[in-house]
């Protein structure tokens, strides 16, 4: 059975004096995760690099306010971003049912108040205040995620997702969904290149409501 990796020197300074609580996750995600579907199997010696530390990076770019994680799985980046900022409430969509359990297990024995997890596909979602800002990592293609979460933001809010080493070609192949949108300062970004797994992110802000969901 592979080990969890050690942790990396750079989490305590992309987690501050919250560390403690990255950790706890992290232990707690490395003991359960691929016996609830969580995470594979071949992920523990790279659980810190490759999942928490790439989420952790995305911290900085978030607003104090709403902020939506559409898929948030195991919580990545969702519930480290949580951690990372306790200033940002994050709501979690996730649609399966043992996601969702574990969000909110794994919220509740963390103690972050600045959680809410929903149990939901983002195109049945019905918010009584939109976001903020959408996040998403490892969920669909651009052309296809941006008219999805669209629906949640509000007028002058913020995509900002997680993408992978082809996110430039998404972007291309996503120009007819963008120019439908109406996205503004629409732009691309790699985040701790001097980390071992830098974070590729999708960022533009939708400036009016100009999509309407069927």
């Amino acid at each position: 059975m592979s080990e969890l990796e050690q942790e990396p020197a750079a989490a305590v300074s992309l987690f501050g004096d919250r560390i403690d609580l990255a950790r706890r996750f992290t232990e707690d995600l490395a003991r359960e995760g691929e016996l609830r579907g969580l995470i594979g199997p071949l992920e523990l010696p790279r659980l810190w690099s490759r999942h928490v530390l790439n989420s952790a990076l995305l911290a900085p770019l978030l607003r104090p306010g709403r902020v939506g994680d559409v898929g948030s799985g195991a919580g990545l980046p969702g519930l480290v971003l949580a951690i990372a900022r306790p200033d940002v409430h994050l709501l979690l969509i996730e649609p399966m049912e043992r996601r969702v359990d574990w969000l909110t297990e794994e919220s509740e024995a963390l103690g972050l108040d600045n959680v809410t997890v929903m149990r939901a596909r983002a195109e049945d979602v019905t918010l009584d205040e939109p976001l903020d800002q959408v996040t998403a990592r490892a969920v669909s293609a651009l052309s296809k995620l941006l008219p999805l979460t669209a629906p949640l933001l509000r007028a002058g809010g913020e995509f900002v997702f997680m993408k992978g080493a082809r996110v430039d070609e998404e972007v291309v192949a996503a120009q007819k969904v963008i120019r439908k949108l109406g996205l503004a300062d629409v732009r691309t970004e790699v985040l701790g290149e001097e980390l071992a797994e830098p974070t590729r992110v999708f960022r533009a802000i939708l400036p009016e409501r100009t999509y309407h969901s069927a």
